[in-house]
């Protein structure tokens, strides 16, 4: 099955080097990625070429969807990056995660027509997330529960959402009492699931963007179903500056009259003409 990776960044490319790391080391080969990158200047788009020729080594396309910045406008240009994919399946995540091996042969495994998929993320502290090199990625220390203790991990982080046993991985699923929203970090759905849903809503900004999106699947007869514990990867620590509480609570306004009106496609994301 081939897939296409959509990913955002904006101006951190040392993170965004990371989130390559992992997708080098997949285990499931057939996809590509499509950076969705909401106006990085010239260090993200050398980095971007540079892993263009390290990824085309192992058959895997690397594509650079970038727009200006003109504040944040991440729904618009994951959109972009949604019609620009070559794949029927697509699956997401953020530029500041770093992906189990396993994570696309998870998605790639669990993808069924009438669903998608959302897993999470495991959150790591700064000194962490700063203390993961090249061969831990290689090697996949940085999702051994015993070497993030040992690279300042807190001694109250708890384990589940990363050392739970493939076995145990798809009980966990079933049982866990989280709600199944749709989460950007990580998630997978059909690519004209996402059309008819018109994709994101350009309206949103940081805050829910992705959950909506999920609210509109699942009006359309979209179910959701978890892969929390079995498609698994690492969050980066970073400032979030762009985080604003009045932002928040008109995406969530937003949401819930989609859930309430039972709206199935937002007229202010990804247009026909476009597709």
């Amino acid at each position: 099955m081939h897939l296409s990776v959509i990913f955002s960044t904006y101006q951190s490319p040392a993170w965004l080097e990371k989130t390559f790391w992992g997708f080098l080391e997949q285990s499931h080969k057939e996809f590509e990625i499509i950076v969705a990158d909401d106006g990085s200047g010239d260090e993200t788009h050398a980095l971007v070429d540079r892993y263009r020729e390290h990824f085309a080594s192992i058959g895997v396309s690397l594509r650079h969807e970038w727009q200006s910045d003109e504040g944040f406008r991440k729904c618009r240009i994951l959109n972009r990056a949604i019609v620009a994919a070559a794949s029927e399946y697509l699956v997401f995540t953020d530029g500041d995660c770093i992906c189990r091996r396993d994570f696309l042969a998870t998605h790639a495994a669990r993808a069924e027509r009438g669903y998608y998929l959302s897993g999470s993320y495991f959150k790591l502290p700064m000194q962490t997330s700063l203390a993961i090199t090249r061969e831990d990625v290689a090697e996949q220390q940085c999702f051994d529960w015993n070497w993030l203790r040992i690279n300042g991990l807190p001694a109250s982080a708890k384990r589940s959402k990363i050392a739970t046993r493939p076995r145990i991985a798809k009980w966990m699923n079933r049982l866990t009492p989280t709600a199944c929203n749709l989460k950007g970090s990580n998630a997978s759905a059909w690519r004209d699931d996402l059309l008819a849903a018109g994709g994101f809503d350009e309206r949103m900004q940081w805050g829910g963007l992705d959950r909506e999106l999920g609210v509109r699947l699942q009006n359309a007869g979209i179910r959701a179903r978890h892969v929390r514990y079995d498609a698994i990867c690492v969050h980066l620590d970073h400032a979030r500056g762009y985080k604003d509480p009045e932002m928040v609570r008109r995406n969530r306004e937003l949401r819930v009259n989609v859930a309430k009106s039972r709206t199935r496609r937002t007229e202010h994301g990804i247009q026909a003409e476009h597709v």
